[in-house]
């Protein structure tokens, strides 16, 4: 079975968006180099961020999301987001009318049975969960093994929370990565297990 893993871009302060939604200069990172990280010739990174995202991209097989994210993008148009093979999008409301039933997104009540049917379709890939108030309820659950963060220089002072609504502590390990790239600095934690 894969790993399952927090991700996303994240302010120095703690941000994912800014009080109405939007990422600001997050993702200045992903267009302030010269190499390509993926066909579409848009994202642009430095060398050692590609060297750092492009393997990781790679492994994930599954992304989990909020319905406010799967509603904010329109769904991606029915096309998972970066070549991920499905997307599991947990939410208490049934798929949008018209929905293709073909598109490979799966909606599902609940982060514990969202985390089930994300690993059983990932096999041994990554399960990618999309850091913010879904991502902060994995965490408390115990179900992550790892979180990533892409910080971004930018303090938003005010907005939504990479780790979303978590208000309890959860240990980490001593960060694995710490990687600067242009306009971003790359960290990688694995999650501190309590002992059973």
């Amino acid at each position: 079975m894969g790993k399952s893993v927090m991700y996303g871009s994240v302010s120095v302060d703690g941000f994912i968006a800014d009080e109405n939604d939007q990422p600001g200069p997050l993702f200045d990172w992903l267009i302030s180099g010269d190499v390509p990280l993926d066909e579409s010739g848009v994202l642009k990174v430095s060398q050692s961020s590609y060297n750092y995202t492009r393997p990781y991209w790679d492994q994930i097989g599954v992304t989990i999301v909020g319905r406010h994210v799967f509603d904010m993008t329109e769904g991606w148009d029915g096309k998972p987001p970066g070549g991920v093979d499905h997307v599991v999008v947990v939410t208490h409301r049934p798929k949008p009318d018209g929905w293709d039933p073909e598109a490979p997104f799966h909606f599902v009540d609940g982060i514990e049975s969202a985390v089930a049917k994300a690993r059983a379709l990932a096999g041994d890939r990554v399960v990618e969960v999309a850091a913010g108030d879904v991502g902060g309820q994995v965490l408390a659950a115990g179900l992550i093994d790892e979180v990533r963060m892409d910080v971004a220089p930018v303090v938003f002072g005010s907005g939504k929370r990479y780790f979303g609504s978590v208000h309890a502590q959860h240990l980490l390990e001593d960060p694995e990565v710490a990687l600067q790239g242009n306009r971003v600095l790359h960290l990688r934690y694995r999650v501190r297990r309590s002992p059973n």
